[in-house]
Formats: structure tokens, C-alpha cells, sequence
């Protein structure tokens, strides 16, 4: 039986990689009719499926499902793309008469739809990003150090993507990226009744099930998987492949490191992302936390329904 949440437009649930995130919100979809607007960066590209962790084919039968497979991997996918086409998705969920539920755990992909986040600045330049990938990575997070250190302090010297990213930033507006974002962060909100729910759980029990997770996306074919991605002209370096677990198993691929190697960084970075996804938001207040380590999927479906429908 499906109910109806009628002072509740909008709802957001958020939380670190592997928490159960999606299967929360398909229960929740079945008891407020509501369809689901993914905020997962990588989950727009299409044939990139198990590193991803998209929703399968079961749940995208027993809830509707937007922004997942709308681009190619050759394509880059900004934040104003998934703000504008975010904000179109949710506008028409609501003019059908029902719930949306934007749900993911891309922080800055959530504060673009959600808070009316000016991205204008923040459009990818193809051109300095070529340049900027010249050089090394340790030549470049040097230079980020001395341009914006509060940024540099936070990136890993070897994490050649966010370096690339901040010092692009600079670049285009003349100002260190944690400046950019800071002014460019929430203004008039787009959705201000929206009502904010974060899925957490003991950190031992998260890093456990991003271990299971990955050895059954290796076991259901993710080197294969990206195999057919290379094999099909997507390019190492392009923003797609640099998606936790096809960067990693892609450098395995290419000769570049051994499989257990691959492996090891893969499971490692996905922990240390999922720890960055915490402190992301764990920084907003308005965000209403439920630890899920004893719940089932329905079971905190059902304390959201009750939370926001007032039962």
C-alpha cells in the first residue's frame, strides 16, 4: 500500500558509500509513491554499472529512477549539468503530485539541487585541464600548496584528479578553490521544506561491507567489465575512469600495477572516501542522522515515513 506525504515535497538521503542508501529509499518509494533522483556522480554514465553500485534491475522495477545512465563516459559530467538537470527532475516529480527523494552521496551534487548552489564558475575547461595533467602529480599539488593550502591539506599528494580540479578552479576565477565554494555555497534554497535523512553505522561495520561489495563487483565481472570500456575507446585518463575502482583496476588492465595491488588501493581509497563523505556531512545541521547498523532497509524506510508524515 502506497501513502502520501503531502507536506513533504522533497526529501534527501544521504551518507557514506555502501551504507544502504538505495535499497532505504526503494522501501521509502513504496510507501510514498515518491521516484528517486540519483545525487551519485558516477551513476550517470552508462555501461559503467558494478564499480558504481547503480540500483539493479529488481529495484529500478519497484521504484522510478533519474539521472542514472544519461551520459556517456567520454563525456564530462559537471555539477551545473547534474544541478540543472537535477532541479528539472524534482520539478516534475512534484508537478505529478509526488514525493521526490533525491538520494546519494555525492556532497556537492546534493548542495547544487538542493540549495541553489551558482555553479557558473565551477564549469569544467577542457583545455586547462589538458594542460594541467602534464605535469606531475607532486609538481602540481606543490603548486596548489602555495595557491590554496587549505585545499592542498586536504588532498593526498598523489590524488591527481582533485589536484587538477582546485588548481582549475584557481585558474578560472582567480581564487583558491575552498574560496570558491565557501562563496558559491547555499543560497536562495531551491527546495526549502526539503527534509534531510543521513544513513550511518559504526565505522568498522561500514569498512566490512565496502569489502564484501567490492569483492562481488570483482566476482561479477567488474574487470571485464572495464575491459570493454577500454577496449571500447573510453580513455584511462578521462573523468569517468577516474571513479573509485575503474581508475585502480584499469591501471591493472594496462600493465601498470599487479591485480592484488589493484585490489588493495581500490578497497583502501573506498574507505578513505567514505570517511571524506562523513565529514562532508556530517558538517550540515539540518541533516537528521540515523544509524542503520540494526535496521533493515524497510525497518528505516518505515521511521522516515513516520518522522516526516507525522504518524
Amino acid at each position: 500500500m502506497c501513502y502520501t506525504l503531502p507536506t513533504v515535497g522533497v526529501l534527501a538521503i544521504v551518507g557514506p558509500t555502501a551504507v544502504g542508501k538505495t535499497a532505504v529509499a526503494v522501501e521509502l518509494a513504496g510507501l510514498t509513491d515518491a521516484e528517486i533522483v540519483s545525487a551519485d556522480s558516477m551513476a550517470v554514465y552508462r555501461g559503467m554499472d558494478l564499480a558504481t553500485a547503480k540500483p539493479t534491475a529488481e529495484e529500478r522495477a519497484r521504484a522510478r529512477f533519474h539521472l542514472v545512465d544519461v551520459t556517456d563516459p567520454s563525456e564530462a559530467f559537471s555539477a551545473g549539468r547534474f544541478q540543472q538537470s537535477a532541479v528539472a527532475a524534482i520539478n516534475d516529480i512534484l508537478s505529478r503530485g509526488k514525493t521526490a527523494m533525491l538520494v546519494g552521496g555525492t556532497g556537492l551534487y546534493v548542495r547544487a539541487a538542493l540549495d541553489g548552489l551558482d555553479t557558473g564558475a565551477l564549469q569544467a575547461n577542457v583545455e586547462i585541464r589538458a594542460r594541467l595533467r602534464e605535469e606531475s602529480a607532486q609538481a602540481l599539488w606543490d603548486r596548489l600548496r602555495d595557491v590554496d593550502p587549505g585545499t592542498a591539506s586536504r588532498l593526498h599528494p598523489k590524488d591527481l584528479k582533485r589536484i587538477v580540479r582546485a588548481l582549475e578552479i584557481f585558474e578560472i576565477t582567480g581564487m583558491p578553490a575552498s574560496k570558491v565554494y565557501k562563496e558559491a555555497g547555499p543560497r536562495a534554497a531551491n527546495y526549502p521544506g526539503v527534509r534531510r535523512f543521513g544513513l550511518t553505522m559504526e565505522r568498522a561495520a561500514l569498512y566490512a561491507r565496502i569489502e564484501t561489495r567490492i569483492d562481488r563487483q570483482l566476482a561479477e565481472g567488474l574487470v571485464d567489465e572495464i575491459r570493454r570500456l577500454l577496449d571500447s575507446g573510453v580513455e584511462p585518463g578521462c573523468v569517468a575512469m577516474q571513479g573509485l575502482g575503474y581508475k585502480q583496476m584499469a591501471r591493472y588492465l594496462l600493465g601498470e600495477s599487479g591485480f592484488e595491488e589493484a585490489v588493495f588501493l581500490f578497497k583502501r581509497d573506498t574507505r578513505r572516501f567514505a570517511k571524506r563523505q562523513w565529514t562532508w556531512f556530517r558538517a550540515d545541521p539540518r541533516i537528521r542522522w540515523i544509524d542503520v547498523g540494526d535496521l533493515s532497509p524497510r525497518q528505516t524506510a518505515e521511521l522516515i515515513f513516520e518522522e516526516v508524515s507525522g504518524a
